[in-house]
């Protein structure tokens, strides 16, 4: 089964894309994967303290 993947433009300070380089290249991954990761362990962490977030159909909608 194919995952479905929202695709986005994300702006960085030259200082911030430069340090997810260097940490993606310590863990061998890509820089779309190293922030991919960095995302996700927000929101794990964000539910942790705070519950998990219910998503409707409309928040999953791509409009």
């Amino acid at each position: 089964m194919a995952v479905i993947k929202s695709q986005f433009t994300l702006r960085l300070n030259l200082d911030d894309h430069a340090k997810i380089k260097k940490i993606a290249e310590t863990e061998n991954r890509s820089m779309t994967n190293m922030i991919e990761t960095l995302v996700k362990q927000k929101i794990q962490q964000y539910e942790k303290e705070n519950g998990e977030i219910i998503l409707t159909d409309e928040d999953l909608s791509e409009e």
